[in-house]
């Protein structure tokens, strides 16, 4: 009889729903979070006209003063506009991005409905940490013409010797302006790494005590 924790995820309703609830969680907390920030940390609120935004590559959000959210430099909120990917990679490429984000969707999708087992609860949540900030990103660049940013870490902080990151103008240790969905993402693909090795050392293992146990029966029969 199968064990039905090997059944495929798409066959189990518990692990659509953890898929499910991670994503719609993770997803209301980047759009809200992209909400409050705009509306708030300038002072007043920061309207985004789409067909401006997409219209003038140059077109920046206005300058305001600094908002520390943890103190000793650690993180700032700052109001950033992003025409790339995370870091900044890959500038006016908007349609580059939807195209591709879409098409990762349908490949997590079914690598979730697949390739993963009811048991591997870990890597569904990966899964939905990462269509959470997928689709938190995907939202921006289809409504907003770019992808709202506000989290800056280490902002005060400068590598030494005026080294610079390739592309930045400034020595900022950390010089990029970030927001949830890309935690999500970064977060999502880390867990879904380590639980992807952490499957494989399983699987190994089970293979080597399978192919001990042929050997102990294979010994038994040839004694008899």
């Amino acid at each position: 009889m199968t064990d039905p924790r090997e059944l495929p995820a798409w066959r189990s309703p518990s692990a659509w729903a953890t898929l499910i609830g991670v994503f719609a969680v993770g997803l209301a907390v980047d759009l809200w979070s992209k909400y409050w920030a705009f509306r708030t940390i300038a002072g007043y609120p920061v309207e985004l006209e789409r067909e401006r935004v997409l219209n003038d590559p140059s077109f920046f959000v206005p300058h305001h003063a600094r908002w520390i959210a943890v103190p000793s430099d650690l993180l700032d909120f700052r109001l950033v506009l992003n025409h790339g990917a995370v870091f900044g990679i890959g500038q006016q490429r908007r349609e580059l991005f939807i195209v591709f984000t879409l098409f990762a969707t349908i490949a997590a999708l079914l690598l979730f409905a697949r390739g993963t087992r009811v048991r591997m609860r870990a890597t569904h949540v990966a899964i939905g940490m990462i269509l959470a900030g997928g689709i938190g990103n995907l939202y921006d660049r289809i409504f907003y013409g770019a992808v709202r940013d506000f989290l800056h870490m280490l902002p005060e902080w400068q590598l030494p010797y005026g080294w610079r990151w390739p592309g930045n103008s400034n020595s900022d240790v950390f010089p990029w302006v970030f927001n949830i969905a890309d935690v999500l993402l970064l977060a999502g693909m880390s867990l879904f790494v380590v639980m992807s090795f952490v499957e494989d050392r399983r699987m190994r293992r089970l293979a080597l005590e399978a192919e001990k146990a042929a050997s102990a029966g294979a010994a038994d029969g040839s004694r008899k």
